[in-house]
């Protein structure tokens, strides 16, 4: 049986983590792109993994990557594409918490139809697509772990003493306080990058919203691994999160678990 596009993007994760986590080790070179954002040789080595693997696996697949859309301009969308966040949460790279991530997903008609989350310094793997979400532990440069050795993952109904809220560790806002601040939350979790989406995959979180921008590739992975599970990321009108809009920029939005979350 051939591979899947969901464990050819497993595959191609595990690769880019082990050169992330090489330059962890040797510590890494830093500069701001022009948006003042952090970029560094990292997200640039991991990115260079993914794209000359994907153009070998698929190769009539089209390409949006951040920091080739950071050095050209954005595309044109398509109604098909892969989306790639070589590392998502630099500055959690950059403050050596851990908590960063490689995102791949594939985009069709606008949703997040197949995802994976690597998280290469926790050894934390998620995908996500229409057989289901699973999580699996493995080191960055590792096999992919076979079917067996994965688990399946779904979210959890929201507990009826009170929700538990994600926070981003460093783009937190007033806005997201004071959303929280009508919600029935019985506890805050502090996370960075698209964990936080995984997080509420597999049960561990109920609620994540994001007031503050964010682009597609940000979310996507994650916004895939959450709906295998049975979850949903909504703008604050209720509808899906959708991806391959001008310019790949976000609205506000908040990701859920289980069907009782409110969106507020």
């Amino acid at each position: 049986m051939s591979e899947s596009l969901t464990e050819t993007f497993a595959r191609l994760a595990l690769a880019a983590g082990a050169v992330v986590m090489r330059i962890y080790g040797e510590g890494a070179q830093v500069r701001a792109k022009p948006d003042l954002s952090p970029v560094c040789d990292a997200d640039e080595g991991a990115e260079a993994v993914i794209v000359e693997g994907l153009a070998r696996a698929a190769p009539h697949l089209p390409i949006v990557a951040e920091e080739a859309v950071a050095r050209s301009g954005a595309p044109a969308a398509v109604a098909r594409f892969a989306l790639v966040d070589p590392l998502d949460g630099t500055r959690e790279f950059i403050a050596r918490n851990g908590e960063f991530t490689v995102n791949i997903a594939l985009i069709e008609g606008g949703a997040p139809v197949a995802g994976v989350v690597y998280a290469p310094a926790l050894g934390a793997l998620w995908l996500g697509d229409a057989t289901g979400a699973f999580a699996c532990s493995v080191a960055a440069g590792a096999d992919l772990p076979t079917p067996g050795q994965r688990r399946a993952i779904h979210v959890r109904p929201a507990p009826r003493e009170g929700a538990v809220a994600l926070c981003s560790r460093s783009h937190g806002d007033a806005q997201t306080e004071a959303y929280l601040r009508d919600q029935h939350i019985v506890a805050r979790r502090i996370a960075g990058s698209s964990v936080k989406f995984c997080l509420i995959a597999q049960g561990d979180a109920d609620l994540y919203p994001r007031f503050s921008p964010t682009m597609e590739w940000d979310t996507a992975a994650g916004d895939a691994v959450l709906r295998a599970a049975g979850g949903m990321v909504a703008t604050l009108d209720g509808a899906p999160l959708t991806y391959g809009k001008s310019g790949f920029r976000n609205s506000a939005f908040v990701a859920r678990g289980g069907a009782s979350s409110t969106i507020g």
